[in-house]
């Protein structure tokens, strides 16, 4: 469940519940690389969740928390919803199907010049449920007003939502219209969170992630949907200096030797990269030490999916 026991008990122990307070669960969903990362990025006024412009970046459950006056928005970013092929895929999958249930309200993102046949496989997903669907648009800047009114009348006629609107996550254009409209259709409700937070993940998922991103806009074909990371060491000095040691799994030498590239440069540039944007996360200097390392087919190791998280 999205909700876990501790905030069960925070819910019904610890909160008073007012009538003007509203909060509640909303999930993101659609096919891969259709923007929703950047779209919750956007909302939240603050990256939490890595982009790129490679199809199933985002692998896990990610939780972002949007705190008003008189409510709270959690967001839960998921996986793009595809046809898998291995097991990592089929994990990606059932993330998405499982947060869809949990949730209060659901936001169906595309960026599609007409329904895709990808789409279907969502609309499979949401047959049969009650809860507010809201469907968004996204690159909405990349298309004129007419092509939008179209693609919106043609969405609109293969389901009931809630609300059909048109964004620029990557501009922040319109998002504000999403945020209004789920405050709308939550229900009342406790505030989960403290208002400083806006996201649930801990800072080695964090960092290990940004390394991942400069994996896969660094490198190109095969390598960044077969990479992984894993954070092994966390150790902050008594002058400040936060040492990171972490390991990127891949499934071929091939792989490791294009990560790694001539002479190291290609891991130093993704080290380098990676460095500044933990740096800016957690607001200390760092160490950052990156090695290569091939688990032959990890993304059908079961075993190696739940040590990572997946």
């Amino acid at each position: 469940m999205i909700v876990s026991d501790r905030l069960y008990r925070i819910l019904h122990d610890n909160m008073e519940m007012t009538e003007t307070f509203k909060s509640g669960f909303v999930a993101l969903i659609g096919r891969p690389n259709v923007g929703k990362s950047t779209i919750l990025n956007a909302i939240l006024e603050r990256k939490i969740a890595i982009t790129t412009d490679r199809q199933q970046t985002t692998r896990n459950r990610i939780l972002g928390i949007k705190t008003l006056e008189h409510g709270q928005i959690i967001f839960v970013d998921t996986p793009g919803i595809h046809n898998p092929h291995h097991a990592l895929g089929e994990a990606m999958v059932r993330t998405a199907q499982e947060v869809i249930r949990d949730v209060d309200s659901v936001v169906f993102v595309t960026d599609a010049e007409v329904p895709a046949a990808e789409d279907q496989a969502v609309f499979e997903m949401l047959s049969g449920i009650t809860k507010p669907v809201f469907f968004v648009l996204n690159k909405a800047d990349k298309k004129s007003p007419s092509e939008i009114t179209r693609i919106l009348n043609e969405y609109s006629g293969l389901f009931s939502f809630a609300a059909l609107l048109s964004v620029s996550g990557l501009k922040n254009k319109g998002t504000g219209f999403i945020v209004e409209r789920l405050m709308q259709a939550l229900p009342d409700g406790p505030k989960y969170y403290d208002d400083d937070m806006i996201t649930d993940q801990y800072e080695r998922f964090m960092a290990a992630e940004i390394v991942r991103e400069k994996i896969i806009k660094n490198t190109s074909e095969e390598v960044p949907h077969a990479a992984a990371v894993e954070v092994l060491e966390w150790k902050q000095k008594k002058n400040g200096l936060v040492v990171i040691r972490c390991v990127i799994y891949v499934e071929r030498d091939g792989q490791k030797g294009i990560i790694i590239g001539k002479n190291g440069e290609k891991l130093k540039k993704i080290g380098r990269q990676a460095r500044i944007d933990i740096e800016k996360l957690i607001g200390a200097k760092v160490f950052l030490e990156l090695r290569v390392k091939v688990k032959k087919d990890w993304r059908d190791d079961k075993k190696m999916l739940q040590t990572l998280g997946y």
